[in-house]
């Protein structure tokens, strides 16, 4: 397995020359990075020698008893086939929205038509009312609880210590892991973790788009603690320092990995802080620290934990739009009308579908699977010590997606 493993890492290092968004992180050994560079390996030559691994791993029988091991086996297997998949993605092969997020991710997200989020609007509309359109009446709502450019950082800081010391109740890190913040512009996404290996990451915010109140603690917890930084830092110390693990010195963006990392991070937020334990952070130090009214802060999740229902409406987009059933304009208009953003948050999204396509069923779908796999196993609000080990165990080991159902 190990041999399987080193080739698999020279070939994610081989995509990347093709494709600079696919290799998410490397801190593996200098010598593989330079041997694939000077082999300059065509799409063709790389899908070849991937075949050729998979047919190797076929052959090897992990040992019995090591459950761990085995998982390792049938993780790097199903990542291979992965790989293969973007490989033939990059040479022209296109597949259906939901043929390529089961190719990549190992899942496939529902699929909700129009009236199921209308029916959540009528919700919204409901909870805010007036005689504007809705979209502006739940805009002016949010102006109350924008963070001033001025106070972002050391809002976004209190957050990530708030973050960190819950998270380090329950988990118990390497004392070097640390990470620094970047506040960056014109990008697709909001928050942004490169792993750096050694413990260590870089974590950037985008500050092209305003930026509300609860995303302060959103982006600590799911770029940070418990979320990205934990993931990388626990599968780096246990699965590649402790078992030597090749594969783990790479993470392949478009693999089932991403799955779970974007899954565990956004439930993350909900085991670091359930909304009865995040609204006295919100009102103790985070609203005052942003000049915020802190009597609003329940007022604020109410709407805020409606309007997330709203979640899998950009799904829908990037489903439409990826199957070339809408063009990018009407995918603008689908996410304005049942996404309920603004033009220009709503164009942001459409280039991160553009760039990234159905790796957008990682935050919702990801979120769901991983809840309700915890859950499933008793590791509710009401047993947090269970939820936390139960949720730790998904950071630490080797999981599918499929494996969560």
């Amino acid at each position: 397995m190990n041999e399987s493993a080193e080739s698999f890492v020279k070939l994610v290092l081989a995509v990347g020359q093709h494709d600079a968004d696919y290799v998410d992180a490397y801190f593996g050994p200098q010598e593989w990075r330079d041997a694939v560079s000077g082999e300059n390996s065509s799409l063709d030559q790389i899908r070849a020698r991937a075949t050729d691994l998979a047919q190797q791993l076929e052959q090897v029988v992990p040992l019995p008893g090591d459950a761990i091991a085995v998982n390792r086996h049938v993780n790097l297997s199903r990542t291979l086939d992965s790989l293969i998949a973007r490989v033939d993605y990059l040479s022209g092969v296109r597949m259906s929205f939901d043929q390529e997020s089961q190719a990549l991710f190992d899942a496939v997200a529902p699929t909700y038509a129009a009236e199921h989020f209308q029916t959540i609007l009528d919700r919204l509309d409901r909870a805010l009312p007036g005689q504007e359109p809705l979209i502006e009446r739940y805009e002016a709502f949010k102006s109350d609880f924008l963070i001033p450019p001025d106070r972002l950082d050391a809002v976004f800081q209190a957050a990530i210590e708030a973050c960190r010391t819950r998270t380090v109740q329950f988990i118990e890190l390497p004392a070097e892991e640390s990470f620094v913040v970047e506040y960056v512009t014109d990008k697709s996404w909001s928050g942004y973790n490169w792993y750096q290996g050694d413990y260590h990451s870089l974590i950037q915010v985008n500050t092209d788009l305003p930026i509300y109140i609860d995303r302060a603690l959103d982006l600590a917890c799911h770029e940070g603690y418990p979320g990205h930084h934990v993931y990388n830092v626990l599968l780096e110390k246990n699965l590649l320092r402790q078992r030597g693990w090749a594969e783990y010195s790479v993470y392949p963006l478009f693999s089932p990995r991403s799955l779970i990392s974007e899954g565990t991070a956004n439930y993350g937020i909900e085991v670091a802080f359930p909304t009865a334990e995040r609204i006295p952070l919100d009102t103790e130090v985070l609203f005052p620290l942003a000049g915020l009214d802190p009597e609003r802060a329940a007022e604020y999740y109410e709407i805020s934990e409606l309007f997330q229902q709203l979640s899998y409406a950009g799904n829908e987009a990037a489903r439409r739009y990826v199957d070339g059933e809408i063009d990018g304009e009407e995918a603008v208009d689908w996410l304005v009308t049942y996404a309920m953003m603004p033009p220009a948050r709503a164009r942001q999204r459409l280039a991160f579908i553009e760039q990234y396509r159905s790796y957008v069923i990682n935050y919702n779908l990801g979120k769901d699977l991983v809840r309700d796999h915890i859950e499933r196993l008793g590791g509710s609000a009401d047993e947090p010590e269970l939820r936390w080990q139960l949720f730790t165990d998904l950071l630490s080991n080797p999981y599918l997606p499929s494996q969560l159902r």
